[in-house]
């Protein structure tokens, strides 16, 4: 066990000096905005400090101040110090990457009140002084020896920022005609008309005429470009909507305030619905704090008990987005509760077969292994000390659930208790549809609707190639 111990007034000599090294990161800087709310661009926007003065971000003055405070704090006098005085004279700005050694040295005693003077430097790598001042303290008269308290682990998490990434990507292309079905509630109609304000769709909102315009007053948006069909009731704009898909006159749908199974109704209905030869799916896009990349999932929202031809579908679905979303060869895990292949499980059996369709060329596009647990498929430590070797284990990009219930616990599990941000499309039919959750905010309905854009250019692509 480390320890931290003082020095005591008595222990102190004149002369006598203390130090410690840090290496300015990125994060460093991003923690101390957060902690103080300093968030000057000169720290937090590379694209404004590249034209300010230092050209580039640098630390804010007081991370080196707060350095010199742990000196005097932890080492020298230690346990005990009380801080009185501090000045500071800043003479070179401190960049990522730099290392600053931080030195405190006793200049002076008072014997009467127990102050101490210290005269205070930082020196980054070239041993240039980039802070310089002096504290006066009052130091300690009784010996301290403590444990050193272990700190905890400190992650960063942009919340929204990939997602604004692909919003931003999607908005470079052509915005996709959408039918917005029965946007009869605020928050519905506001992710539509986000993302016609950020270029995505152009909306066709399909509902009530008059509750759509009641909604519209509760946010305060003009609906005067946009074309509105009136219809009596949801079950009508589900019906039209599909219609209007299946005719080629919209190229995606939008859920607005409807259930989802009175959506998709109209949509597998095989005679006048929107079906084609593969299963539909719906895949959720996650950003999840603890994960270095997007996680799909899939199904968590339709498909029940999948069987094994509809989760070769289901597959196929989710990679197909994954590539659409910039992922060349996406790497596929096919969850169970095990690693191994076992008769009594039968998640197993078919994740065991839908590896050799991969192998087989009946699922394209991605990397199959399975089955995996959880634990295995997003953990490299995890797949190690169960001995896999693996190009999906650890570094999965999309999850295949063996059903519905074990699929939405996980989703859910991740959005609520991870703080992951979720997206999620339905794909498998004629079009795409942007299909998310009464709880969702703007943000995810207009991540979906990234995703679906991205999806129809990547595929007309394909088609063209």
């Amino acid at each position: 066990m480390q320890f931290i111990e003082n020095r005591t007034f008595d222990e102190i000599t004149i002369g006598e000096t203390a130090d410690l090294t840090r290496t300015l990161k990125a994060e460093d800087i991003e923690l101390f905005a957060v902690m103080s709310g300093d968030v000057n661009p000169a720290h937090v926007d590379e694209e404004y400090a590249s034209s300010d003065v230092f050209h580039k971000v640098i630390a804010h003055g007081m991370w080196g101040g707060a350095l010199i405070s742990a000196v005097l704090g932890t080492e020298l006098p230690g346990p005990g110090t009380i801080y009185l005085d501090q000045n500071l004279s800043f003479r070179a700005p401190v960049g990522v990457g730099d290392t600053v050694t931080i030195r405190v040295t006793v200049a002076d005693k008072d014997t009467e009140n127990h102050h101490v003077t210290l005269d205070c430097i930082c020196l980054n790598q070239k041993g240039e002084t980039v802070i310089e001042g002096a504290a006066r303290v009052i130091a300690p008269t009784q010996k301290v020896r403590r444990p050193r308290v272990s700190l905890p682990d400190v992650q960063l998490h942009h919340s929204g920022a990939m997602f604004e990434q692909l919003i931003e990507t999607a908005s470079q292309l052509e915005a996709m005609r959408t039918a917005v079905v029965h946007p009869c509630d605020a928050l519905s109609l506001k992710g539509a008309l986000e993302s016609q304000k950020r270029g995505l769709i152009v909306p066709i909102l399909i509902g009530p005429t008059a509750k759509i315009k009641a909604a519209a007053a509760e946010i305060n948006a003009d609906l005067s470009d946009v074309e509105i069909i009136d219809v009596p009731y949801s079950h009508a704009a589900a019906d039209l909507a599909v219609e209007m898909a299946r005719t080629g006159k919209v190229d995606m749908l939008m859920k607005g305030k409807i259930h989802t199974d009175e959506l998709l109704d109209p949509v597998v209905d095989k005679t006048t619905g929107l079906r084609t030869e593969r299963r539909i799916s719906h895949v959720f896009v996650l950003d999840v704090p603890h994960y270095s990349k997007p996680l799909l999932i899939s199904d968590a929202a339709i498909n029940i008990f999948p069987d094994l031809n509809a989760k070769k579908d289901i597959v196929q679905n989710a990679i197909d987005l994954a590539c659409s979303l910039g992922n060349p060869l996406p790497k596929v895990a096919l969850l169970s509760a095990v690693e191994t292949v076992t008769n009594s499980i039968p998640s197993t059996l078919d994740a065991a077969s839908l590896c050799k369709m991969a192998d087989r060329g009946q699922i394209t596009g991605g990397v199959l292994d399975g089955p995996l647990a959880f634990d295995n498929a997003v953990s490299k430590a995890a797949a190690k000390t169960k001995g896999i070797v693996s190009p999906v284990a650890g570094e999965s990009d999309i999850l295949i659930v063996p059903d519905l219930e074990a699929g939405n616990m996980i989703a859910k599990q991740l959005i609520y208790l991870a703080g992951a941000d979720s997206a999620g499309v339905v794909l498998g039919a004629r079009v795409p549809i942007v299909l998310t959750s009464r709880a969702d905010g703007v943000m995810s309905r207009l991540a979906s609707t990234a995703m679906a854009q991205l999806f129809i250019h990547h595929q007309s692509t394909k088609t063209l190639a």
